[in-house]
């Protein structure tokens, strides 16, 4: 989009010259004069927006995993759920995982009623979410976790990421300041005018697309394959150009 700043108008170009005269226009004299200030007008300019977008290879998988327990009681289901999450956790942890990427999530405890609205027991739903940062393992560590919990064991999804994205987004950031330099020159030449240089640049969060699976049911194989395959990381900026003035055009002869 190309914007630019209209001359000042010629009445107000008139108004000043008339405060300015040591006489007004109708010949009479002067009652006052006035010294005016004009402001030089902005360089014009042109705003485009660019995208660039890359792919790489996941190295981290987080895993949801939590239990879920009834019992006539909440004391009952309490210690029902707390044994298979302490069995889901110890087993991660036996595999490698750190405790640091280990966070409880999603406590939560209901009631169980019949047709007659009598409570009849207790549920508990206890969350624990896992990143996992050997791909190669993740699927023999996601099965021994949900043995290891039992029928109360649930697996409520996993996602894949990318931690080490410092050079995809270097590169992402490259094709969207490039992508964006293409569209001003379009522009620019389109008006008769070229690039002059960059006034502003801003950068929206960078996004991730694609390789989300879910996976339901309390019991797992003794292992399951996992494939992490590409995801896309994808960066937008806004540029702001300055147009360089165009060319002075040739006045006309006065001859």
């Amino acid at each position: 989009m190309i914007r630019s700043r209209v001359a000042t108008p010629a009445l107000a170009v008139l108004a000043s010259f008339a405060a300015l005269s040591p006489t007004p226009l109708g010949g009479g004299p002067a009652f006052a004069s006035a010294t005016a200030t004009t402001e030089s007008p902005a360089a014009d300019q042109i705003l485009v927006t660019g995208t660039g977008e890359v792919s790489g290879e996941p190295d981290t998988l987080t895993a949801e995993f939590a239990v879920e327990t009834t019992a006539s009681t909440v004391g009952q289901a309490l210690d029902n759920a707390n044994i298979a999450a302490t069995r889901i956790r110890d087993t991660l942890v036996h595999a490698g995982i750190a405790r640091a990427d280990l966070q409880t999530a999603n406590v939560s405890i209901g009631s169980k009623v019949n047709g007659d609205q009598t409570i009849t027991g207790y549920t508990v739903s206890q969350g624990l979410t896992a990143k996992i940062r050997n791909l190669q393992r993740a699927g023999k560590i996601m099965s021994a976790a949900i043995s290891a919990g039992g029928d109360a064991a649930r697996l409520n999804g996993v996602s894949f990421a990318i931690e080490n994205n410092a050079a995809l987004l270097a590169e992402a950031r490259r094709k969207a300041f490039a992508d964006a330099r293409r569209k001003a020159e379009l522009y620019a030449g389109e008006a008769g005018r070229s690039l002059g240089r960059v006034r502003k640049v801003s950068e929206t969060d960078p996004g991730y697309g694609g390789n989300l699976k879910q996976y339901d049911g309390a019991a797992m194989a003794s292992s399951f394959p996992i494939e992490p395959g590409q995801q896309r990381l994808s960066v937008t900026v806004t540029v702001e150009w300055a147009l360089d003035p165009p060319a002075e055009s040739a006045r006309p002869s006065l001859n």
